[in-house]
């Protein structure tokens, strides 16, 4: 569960974002900000994953009230100006979502926060890592060991799992930069469990019930993670 909150000096703004999150059940809000004193008050009294912060508010604004935290939570900046991005990701923030965001955006915003809590989260017993996806008009959450492949089909993805297959709209590229290290890309149209792997022969990746053949300008990245 992430628990999170809304630092927005527009309502319209906490309305879209909750309604969004309400489709996400991994979301719990606990609190709704309207500047960044409300923000500060919330973060000493209550225990916040993450933040969806605008950046224009009234007398402190998004990035000043984060560069006073000594420990922030995990931030998607939500903001209607791109030109502030830069600056955004210099301070570690999670994702900048541009104003207006669609849901599939969001939730590869919240999809990043989500491997990013479980893997600080790790202990002696890791916890499963998650993420949701978008096939056949509804939210799949898909946990990442359950996936075999990813594979481009088309304008679509297919993501196999061990018991069925999810076509999505989301780009492999899309996949490439939110999956953990557990995947390696191996083919201009393929990403792969490392983990699912039963041989290699040659210039081909062989799973459990599929053989996957390696891009040349792949071969070196393959070799690093499985032959060295």
């Amino acid at each position: 569960m992430i628990t999170y909150a809304i630092v927005d000096d527009e309502p319209i703004a906490h309305e879209i974002i909750e309604e969004f999150a309400n489709e996400l059940i991994q979301l719990k809000k606990v609190g709704n900000c309207y500047n960044a004193f409300e923000a500060i008050r919330l973060l000493q009294e209550t225990s916040v994953d993450l933040l969806f912060l605008d950046i224009n508010m009234p007398k402190l604004s998004g990035f000043e009230f984060l560069k006073t935290l000594s420990s922030p939570p995990n931030v998607i900046v939500t903001s209607a100006y791109k030109e502030f991005a830069i600056e955004g990701y210099d301070l570690e923030i999670t994702d900048y979502l541009l104003k207006p965001f669609s849901f599939e955006r969001f939730v590869k915003a919240v999809n990043r926060v989500s491997f990013s809590e479980s893997k600080l989260k790790m202990t002696s017993e890791p916890q499963p890592q998650y993420l949701f996806i978008k096939g056949d008009k509804k939210h799949h959450q898909v946990y990442t060991n359950d996936i075999l492949l990813i594979e481009a089909y088309g304008n679509y993805c297919k993501i196999h799992l061990e018991e069925e297959t999810i076509i999505t709209l989301q780009k492999i590229s899309d996949f490439e930069t939110g999956l953990p290290s557990d995947f390696i890309r191996v083919h201009k149209s393929f990403i792969i469990a490392k983990n699912k792997v039963k041989s290699i022969e040659g210039n081909t990746i062989h799973l459990k019930k599929q053989s996957i053949p390696i891009g040349q300008t792949y071969k070196n990245a393959i070799k690093k993670f499985f032959v060295d």
